[in-house]
């Protein structure tokens, strides 16, 4: 069984996304037979290539109001994350173009480690407010999660997993996604947003419930 999630490892709501997933496979009673796939994602594909910005500021143009008001934003979705027991940091956070981030974790996931390069990538970014298209944070993250370095900094220095990326979010237009996180189960069943554990719970059930009938 397969779990597919886009994602985008500067999206608040993705983390919150992904715990409670998390959640749901510790309660699912097949959750050995499930693989999650992590898909690349872009909130904003258009941000140009190597500016850094401010959440905030970022926040306020895109909703067309004040930092304040963004700051209030931030502050309500730290509120709901904590409940999942994340730490966020957003009014720190620095918005970037997050190409480079999803190359490395399309060579993570040749390693057997996209989920953690996810769950790195959106810690780095979320939580400790790391800059996320700097070369050396991206070669030190990766290192981390067990990617050999040398490998690690090539990729990141170039356009390996490119193509990747872009089918990815290629894949997710003909699938109609417009938001993240967005999770598509065996390709029969969607979740969108960072639902109720219980909601992922009955989609991983029934889910599961239709991959027996169809092998029946």
């Amino acid at each position: 069984m397969t779990v597919e999630v886009w994602s985008d490892i500067v999206c608040p709501w993705c983390y919150i996304g992904k715990r409670r997933l998390e959640s749901a496979l510790e309660q699912f009673e097949h959750a050995a037979e499930v693989e999650v796939v992590w898909r690349s994602f872009q909130l904003d594909p258009t941000f140009p290539v190597g500016v850094r910005q401010p959440v905030p500021e970022m926040l306020a143009e895109k909703i067309g109001g004040s930092v304040e008001q963004a700051r209030r934003m931030n502050a309500e979705i730290t509120e709901l994350a904590a409940q999942e027991g994340l730490a966020y940091d957003l009014d720190r956070a620095t918005m970037v173009n997050t190409v480079d981030a999803h190359r490395l974790t399309h060579l993570a996931r040749a390693h057997g480690l996209g989920d953690a390069a996810h769950e790195r990538l959106l810690r780095a970014q979320l939580v400790e407010a790391q800059v996320l298209d700097d070369v050396d944070t991206l070669v030190r993250l990766g290192v981390e999660i067990g990617l050999p370095e040398q490998e690690t900094r090539r990729v990141v220095l170039g356009n390996d997993y490119v193509r990747d990326v872009r089918a990815d979010l290629a894949e997710a237009r003909a699938l109609g996604v417009s938001g993240v996180p967005f999770f598509v189960l065996n390709r029969a069943f969607a979740v969108s947003g960072a639902q109720p554990v219980g909601t992922f719970l009955s989609a991983l059930r029934a889910a599961h419930e239709h991959a027996r009938e169809s092998a029946a």
